[in-house]
């Protein structure tokens, strides 16, 4: 479970707004996605190649 402590004269909006930056940095919400369905670890490790390829491409079409 995520806290945040307000400080002394926070502003509430400003405490809500580091809290939903924790939230989405620690990937709660995503996490509890991937955990609905199993995947085999082959689909996963096939989807992170096709990932790091594709991220690969782009770097490689920046540089020409």
């Amino acid at each position: 479970m995520l806290r945040i402590e307000i400080k002394e004269g926070e502003n509430i909006e400003r405490a809500l707004k580091r809290y939903k930056r924790k939230h989405r940095n620690i990937k709660v919400m995503q996490n509890l996605r991937d955990k609905q369905y199993f995947t085999k670890p082959s689909v996963t490790r096939r989807k992170q190649v096709q990932k790091a390829a594709y991220i690969q491409s782009l770097r490689d079409a920046e540089e020409v």
